[in-house]
């Protein structure tokens, strides 16, 4: 979607306090960062392991040194630092203010914003809001939303108040970035965003790094059987997620008389215990494999044979163009943009939200393997020509330099 092209203000450095903690950088060094890199303020609900987050570190990597990033998590959670690159120009930002709300946060938000005076604030999600309100009076720089979609309070429909905010502060924004068409839709028809400020902008994933063998050493640790159809899925383990209802359909699909098969759930979050024991409890044993956290848990992936992703609420999710790029068939419930994602070959196991749906789903992409082969080697070219990282990367270049990102 073609976006406005507005000449973005400069501002002053101006002085930066607060405290703050270098990244892979030594804080002598820090200090002697270029003054001439544009200052970019991101700012995160949280910065634990999740799409966007990663999504971030990727571009950072790929960037470079042409950019200067404070990061602020305002939940404190910040797991995605270790993820980034030794030596990124990232700054991680702690802000002491009240958790509980009220004008006394929103004016410490509006007091850090002025003391470090970024080129560039860009928010994500809803979390992040109160970031771009503050900045709406008098406003101190530029704005970019980044929507990636809704956690389990909006799973159902978005709330009322959320719109009525949503549409105040995004439709004043320089530009609002959006990775799916659904949340295209939603953003131009239900929040009122001004076309010309709304942007497509899919996600993207090193592609060719996907589709290789597994290390054998952490497939024989985990117990994985490659001798199996090995149904995996990779997320963080939160509500959202439903992977209940993915241990469900893979106990109605596959735990029958004499049919084989696995189910590796990669990842770690609150669910884990509830997950744990629902699988217990279903007497399904070492058919069911939780991996917990792992250092690049997409390594795992080609220990698969098939993928399954069983959310509430999804968009555009990197996890799922990272099981295509590996020449996965993927059996999914039909959230965001996933349909949209994958081959069309790949389209009938996309359907519905129940679990008996999932099921079935599940179901016809084992009862043909030769079938299920060829859907994978489908999404597999489908991801190279649709979803690599490089496109992407350039297109936040130009985002962060205050142009459209096309």
């Amino acid at each position: 979607m073609p976006c406005a092209r507005r000449r973005p203000r400069r501002h002053s450095a101006g002085h930066r306090r607060g405290a703050r903690r270098a990244l892979g950088v030594e804080e002598d060094k820090m200090a002697g960062l270029s003054r001439d890199r544009r200052k970019i303020l991101h700012v995160f609900p949280s910065f634990e392991v999740g799409g966007a987050q990663i999504r971030f570190s990727r571009i950072i990597a790929g960037l470079g040194e042409d950019f200067e990033h404070g990061v602020i998590a305002l939940n404190g959670n910040s797991e995605t630092l270790s993820r980034l690159p030794a030596g990124a120009p990232v700054r991680l930002l702690a802000l002491d203010y009240d958790t509980k709300g009220g004008v006394g946060r929103l004016w410490r938000f509006r007091k850090t914003l002025a003391s470090e005076r970024p080129d560039l604030l860009v928010t994500y999600n809803w979390g992040a809001i109160e970031w771009g309100l503050v900045n709406l009076l008098a406003p101190l720089c530029p704005h970019v939303d980044i929507e990636d979609g809704f956690g389990p309070d909006e799973a159902a429909g978005q709330l009322p108040r959320r719109v009525a905010l949503r549409r105040l502060v995004y439709g004043r924004a320089q530009r609002v970035i959006v990775p799916s068409r659904v949340l295209e839709r939603l953003a131009r028809d239900r929040w009122k965003v001004p076309v010309e400020r709304l942007c497509y902008l899919p996600n993207g994933v090193p592609v060719d790094s996907f589709g290789a063998p597994p290390e054998a050493s952490l497939v024989a640790r985990l117990g994985i059987d490659r001798d199996q159809p090995v149904i995996g899925t990779l997320a963080s383990l939160r509500p959202e997620k439903n992977l209940s209802r993915l241990i469900e359909a893979f106990r109605l699909a596959v735990c029958q008389p004499g049919r084989p098969g696995q189910l590796v759930i990669i990842g770690d979050g609150v669910e884990r215990p509830a997950l744990e024991a629902q699988a217990a409890a279903a007497d399904l044993g070492a058919r069911v494999i939780f991996t917990g956290a792992l250092d690049r848990p997409a390594r795992l992936l080609g220990a698969l044979s098939h993928y399954a992703l069983s959310s509430d609420t999804e968009q555009m999710p990197l996890s799922l163009i990272e099981a295509m790029a590996a020449g996965l068939p993927v059996a999914a419930t039909d959230v965001g943009d996933v349909a949209e994602m994958v081959a069309p070959s790949n389209h009938p196991f996309v359907v519905g939200r129940s679990t008996e749906d999932l099921a079935r789903s599940l179901a016809g992409l084992l009862e043909d393997a030769e079938r299920a082969k060829a859907i994978g080697a489908e999404n597999r070219a489908r991801a190279f020509a649709l979803f690599g990282e490089d496109k992407m990367i350039e297109a936040y270049r130009r985002v962060f330099r205050g142009q459209a990102p096309d």
